[in-house]
């Protein structure tokens, strides 16, 4: 039980922390001045809100599977397979999750507004340092709350971990899928003790995005 706790607690981390550093660029052109090509854009990275969890894993697995073009490119590095791998599991995790990232960060760069950036630049600061000394901590809030999503989205993730990863012990088993693995066993004592510690997880991942939403409240 604890490898299977550990699996997924460093499935989460990782993917939180990789997914965090790609989003931030992302939801900082997609939040300065719309235009159609950029909302197609947002509207094909929110794919996986709407999309069933089996048809993403289905086509994440063809991607990383050994004959896929992708890892074609790969082959030379000694990389055949990312299938049924712990790194698979962090890619399909950071696509299943990219949205719940993007999201919050585009949404707390567009309520900053023009004004901090054109302040920065009349002091002559360059791009990046008005970036990173302006942009970056205005938006702390949209960072935190996409941390939290992510972390508990990836935690609470069952049918793209189950496609990609599958359940090998130690390496890809995650919380869900033993709970899956237990209910099929018919073993509804420790299916339910699992079940119910993801839901009290959920429900301090809820109060914690409600404070962080209060007016005037820093994370």
């Amino acid at each position: 039980m604890q490898e299977v706790i550990w699996t997924t607690f460093r499935l989460a981390t990782v993917t939180t922390v990789l997914l965090i550093l790609a989003a931030t660029p992302i939801a900082w052109m997609l939040s300065r001045r719309r235009s159609w090509w950029k909302d197609a854009l947002g509207a094909l990275l929110s794919l996986p809100i709407v999309l069933p969890p089996t048809v993403l894993g289905f086509y994440l697995l063809l991607a990383l599977a050994p004959q896929s073009p992708i890892m074609a490119l790969l082959h030379p590095l000694g990389v055949q397979s990312l299938a049924f791998t712990f790194t698979g599991l962090v890619i399909g995790s950071m696509v299943y999750s990219l949205p719940f990232a993007i999201t919050p960060i585009r949404n707390a760069f567009e309520a900053m507004g023009e004004g901090p950036m054109e302040v920065a630049a009349t002091l002559r600061a360059s791009p990046l340092d008005a970036f990173i000394s302006v942009a970056l901590p205005q938006a702390r809030r949209g960072f935190a709350s996409a941390a939290i999503l992510v972390f508990a989205h990836t935690v609470g993730e069952f049918g793209v971990v189950l496609m990609i990863g599958g359940a090998i012990p130690g390496q890809t088993e995650v919380v869900s899928v033993r709970i899956y693995q237990l209910v099929e066993s018919l073993k509804f004592g420790e299916a339910h003790l699992l079940a119910a510690g993801l839901m009290a997880f959920a429900f301090c991942v809820l109060m914690a995005i409600s404070i962080l939403d209060r007016p005037g409240k820093a994370p």
